[in-house]
């Protein structure tokens, strides 16, 4: 595992600048597959709006390093902020379920579009860059986008494994499947819902940031598109909904395919859909299932789930055990 460790931070040192600026992406995605499975996958609020966060964590970096704030500061501080974006949006929206929820989140994200593309300061609708990473030299600024990324993508998946691991683990999908009957058995839902509606809020918000120092240039029409949405769900369901491992694979197959058939156009886009709708309705489970079954133990376990032990005594008989995974 540490060697492991040690490739990913040598990165930078072993492939060429192009390579290292993919690979910042790919774990922008990681986050962002991550986040989003974490709210629909085991919390059961299934966002079509996570772009609100992305967009206010991208733009809310160059409010800051406008007021002379270091960049890669205000990156990590533009977080936070978008954690209190989602404090204040949790008590409106998570009111709302099902479809009425969806459609709530695509509301707020498109109204936050509107105000940055008549804020004149932030560039309105033709964009605006991030110009104080342009004091570093090229490759050095990739590298260190790189190592930010990879210390966010490693911190959010750690903080999603240990949410799950826990107890709240199972409050959460106890909620997700059937929120009044958990209610009935002393699982608090509201606390629940809104620590993962905040996390997935800071986790997206982050992804916006990144986005941001490592392209160097965004627009509103773009970093609050509906698109990462269609994006976020063909990474979860393609990879695994409701799996750890799941999104991250996911986001390994989109990336290739974004790389590969990015020049097709709408077309993509139309193929995303397809495939994710395929998934959805022959192979729920996503590509995570076909090695997560052939495994004999959990790679990454997360929750308890029910065993059946061999048939013990006499008669054969056999009991069932309550183990975690």
């Amino acid at each position: 595992m540490s060697a492991f460790g040690l490739l990913l931070f040598a990165v930078p040192f072993l492939f060429r600048t192009d390579v290292v600026q993919q690979l910042t992406t790919l774990c922008t995605l990681v986050i962002l597959a991550s986040m989003w499975n974490v709210l629909a996958g085991y919390g059961g609020l299934v966002s079509v709006g996570q772009q609100a966060f992305l967009g206010f964590g991208a733009y809310a970096t160059v409010f800051l390093a406008q007021r002379d704030v270091h960049p890669y500061v205000a990156v990590v501080l533009a977080a936070g902020l978008s954690a209190v974006l989602a404090v204040a949006l949790a008590p409106l929206l998570l009111r709302l379920r099902g479809g009425q929820f969806a459609v709530g989140t695509w509301v707020v994200a498109e109204a936050l579009a509107l105000l940055v593309a008549l804020d004149e300061d932030l560039g309105g609708g033709t964009g605006v860059s991030l110009r104080g990473l342009n004091a570093y030299a090229p490759d050095w600024r990739r590298a260190y986008t790189y190592w930010l990324t990879l210390a966010f993508t490693l911190a959010l998946l750690v903080a999603v494994f240990v949410l799950l691991r826990r107890r709240t683990g199972v409050a959460i999908q106890a909620v997700r499947d059937d929120e009044d009957a958990a209610a009935a058995l002393g699982v608090r839902a509201g606390p629940l819902k809104f620590a993962l509606f905040v996390l997935a809020g800071v986790g997206c918000g982050a992804a916006g940031a990144l986005t941001l120092a490592n392209t160097l240039f965004i627009q509103p029409q773009s970093i609050f598109g509906v698109q990462w949405s269609a994006y976020l769900l063909f990474m979860v369901l393609v990879g695994g909904i409701g799996s750890f491992e799941g999104p991250i694979l996911g986001a390994v197959v989109f990336f290739l395919l974004q790389d590969w058939f990015a020049q097709f156009g709408a077309w993509y886009l139309i193929g995303l859909g397809l495939v994710a709708i395929g998934f959805a309705l022959f192979r729920p489970r996503g590509l995570w299932s076909l090695a997560g079954d052939r495994l004999p133990f959990r790679l990454l376990p997360v929750g308890y789930a029910l065993r059946e032990p061999p048939a013990t005594g006499r008669l054969g008989g056999s009991r069932r055990s309550a183990s975690r995974q």
